[in-house]
């Protein structure tokens, strides 16, 4: 068991969330019980995952996607209200780490995707809109565009949109950005990279892919955001005496 404070300051720390202008609050967003024994990891605070970690009696939630938005209606009502409601009755916290958890070289998503993916990492852009968020590297083989659709699907049980480049190349330097990052191929195509990997896609990004002639893959938002978590869970659970738990709420999109 360990306080909620002491795990709190640590990943704030570690992810260095202070750095970050942000869409959202990062860290503790709803507080619950001062000790925590249990912590539920997930991708996005939503009300499965909610009352999974209620089902089993969690002290925590620890989650990519939280609340409170910029843009959004400030008013708990509706959704917000069942959800906020459902935490502060069973005294669960809600800790939720948005661009800090993206762009960590340690447990990020964008490290743990290429991971996965086994693209050897080169750097991270420094500078920019992409500054730490858009990351670049390479395969240690060449793929045709099918063979890294196929890589891609079976390393994240997700099959991926490809939007061809013109020249159809083969690809061996690749960048890519978990979520959606898709308005980063502009600068991916910038840095001469073969394709681009993120979660979502656009309209217009179809034609982009065909006029800057890079290749690019849609690999799911959720699928390409599931692994930070799981990894920061694992770290917390090492470094305090809590168990901490992934559940993957399926999304396709």
């Amino acid at each position: 068991m360990a306080q909620l404070k002491q795990i709190v300051d640590y990943c704030n720390e570690l992810l260095q969330s202070q750095d970050f202008r942000d869409y959202c609050p990062n860290g503790l967003q709803v507080e619950g019980n001062s000790q925590v024994n249990k912590i539920i990891c997930g991708v996005t605070a939503c009300q499965q995952l909610i009352d999974a970690a209620i089902a089993k009696n969690a002290d925590a939630i620890l989650v990519h996607h939280g609340y409170f938005w910029k843009g959004e209606e400030a008013s708990i009502t509706g959704i917000k209200k069942k959800r906020i409601a459902g935490l502060l009755q069973h005294n669960i916290s809600l800790l939720a780490y948005h661009l800090p958890l993206d762009a960590h070289w340690d447990y990020g998503n964008n490290v743990e995707l290429a991971r996965r993916l086994g693209i050897k990492i080169d750097a991270c852009v420094t500078e920019g809109v992409a500054k730490g968020l858009l990351w670049y590297g390479e395969l240690n083989e060449a793929m045709t565009a099918a063979q890294l659709a196929e890589h891609i699907a079976s390393c994240l049980n997700r099959q991926p949109q490809h939007l061809p480049s013109v020249s159809n190349q083969m690809i061996k330097r690749i960048g890519w950005c978990s979520g959606g990052a898709q308005g980063y191929i502009v600068q991916a195509a910038d840095l001469g990279l073969d394709a681009y990997i993120s979660g979502e896609v656009s309209e217009q990004t179809f034609h982009l892919a065909h006029e800057l002639d890079i290749h690019y893959f849609a690999a799911g938002h959720h699928a390409t955001e599931s692994y930070g978590v799981q990894a920061l869970g694992g770290h917390i659970a090492g470094h305090f005496d809590v168990n901490c738990e992934f559940i993957d709420i399926f999304n396709p999109i």
